[in-house]
């Protein structure tokens, strides 16, 4: 009796597992079908509007990896951060709405897509297997930097040399200190990104102000007489001709390529009153609410996050990526964080929200006098 009661027990248990499948395999199937459904309306809105940064090499092969994936076609707006985020201010006060997605800094991000409610949830669009499984990402979960940890997705997570130094005229063991800037030899040779607006420069201006101080910020910013542009580019050219041969601003993927042609530029030596930080460059992520072409854009966010999305973006801005998947041979080894080692990370939310904000302002105070 009890060899047949142990057989009704494994026949019943047999029939269950074949009547009822696994939930792996039903949870599956349902992120298959919802999949499905979102890539065929994709197809039918037909493409998405993306701003991003204007950097030709990103306007070319984001959209084109990106659209030969999926066929949907990519328009391109390349522009500075502040320059996206007045467009979308005017749009929507004349309730006009032609943005999908955004990548951008921190400090757009934070303080007017997310402060002022541009942005819809991302987290809960990312259904792609190897885009939610948290195993895939470096931090054993998907780095979102808002609050709620839903809005912005941080696609990067890279070592940025404080400055740049055209070494034909300034050598590296002259910098022991970063109050070496403040020697009366480097007066009218430095340059920075306006560190008045959101962005690069006023990253910078508040990341020296919270290292050194205010009193090593002010004489910098004043009393050594730098010149201030909005121009990446320039800082660059300068940089090269050794006009100012001291950079803030310049772009790390650009000193790569300058490096590479031979010219005399290299990333500032350590400083141990200001070591190096981390950011995530244009690389934050995020959907922009009352867009255009929904279906369109949560393709794109998914691919962005893939393996082959990260890689194609940071093979373009030679930033290192938040996925752990990524082979990242094809990058300075200088830009991947070293483990064991603390760096200043100027993506903090609250360094952001708070006292990035009130540096800039006190900032952009001082200089206007």
């Amino acid at each position: 009796n009890e060899w047949k009661v142990s057989l009704w027990y494994i026949g019943f248990f047999v029939l269950l597992c074949l009547w009822a499948p696994p939930r792996s395999l039903a949870q599956e199937k349902a992120w298959e079908k919802r999949w499905s459904d979102i890539l065929a309306a994709a197809r039918k809105e037909g493409k998405l509007v993306l701003a991003a940064a204007p950097d030709p090499l990103l306007r070319e092969t984001l959209p084109q990896k990106f659209t030969a994936r999926y066929g949907i076609q990519v328009e391109y707006l390349g522009g500075r951060s502040s320059e996206m985020s007045g467009r979308l201010r005017a749009e929507r006060q004349a309730e006009r709405y032609t943005l999908d997605v955004v990548t951008s800094g921190i400090q757009t991000m934070a303080a007017i897509l997310y402060r002022e409610k541009m942005l819809d949830p991302l987290k809960p669009i990312l259904i792609l297997p190897e885009v939610a499984d948290p195993t895939r990402w470096k931090k054993g979960k998907l780095w979102f930097m808002d609050p709620e940890e839903t809005h912005i997705l941080r696609l990067f997570n890279s070592v940025s040399a404080t400055f740049y130094i055209n070494t034909n005229y300034v050598k590296p063991e002259e910098l022991t200190s970063i109050k070496s800037l403040l020697h009366p030899k480097w007066r009218g040779k430095i340059s920075f990104f306006d560190p008045t607006v959101p962005g690069t420069g006023s990253n910078t201006a508040a990341q020296l102000y919270v290292q050194v101080g205010e009193a090593f910020v002010k004489a910098l910013y004043l009393e050594q007489k730098p010149v201030i542009s909005r121009d990446k580019r320039q800082l660059e050219e300068w940089l090269v001709r050794g006009s100012y041969p001291i950079s803030f601003g310049a772009r790390s993927e650009e000193i790569e390529r300058l490096q590479k042609e031979g010219f005399p530029i290299a990333a500032a030596p350590y400083l141990p009153d200001a070591p190096e930080s981390v950011g995530a460059a244009s690389g934050l992520i995020a959907l922009v609410n009352k867009a255009p072409h929904p279906n369109a854009a949560r393709v794109f966010v998914n691919w962005l996050a893939s393996r082959e999305g990260a890689e194609t973006f940071s093979r373009a801005q030679l930033h290192a990526t938040t996925r752990n998947d990524v082979d990242e041979s094809f990058l300075p080894s200088h830009v991947i964080p070293k483990p064991g080692v603390q760096y200043f990370d100027s993506y903090d939310w609250e360094f952001t929200v708070t006292a990035k904000e009130k540096i800039r302002l006190w900032l952009r105070d001082l200089l206007r006098k």
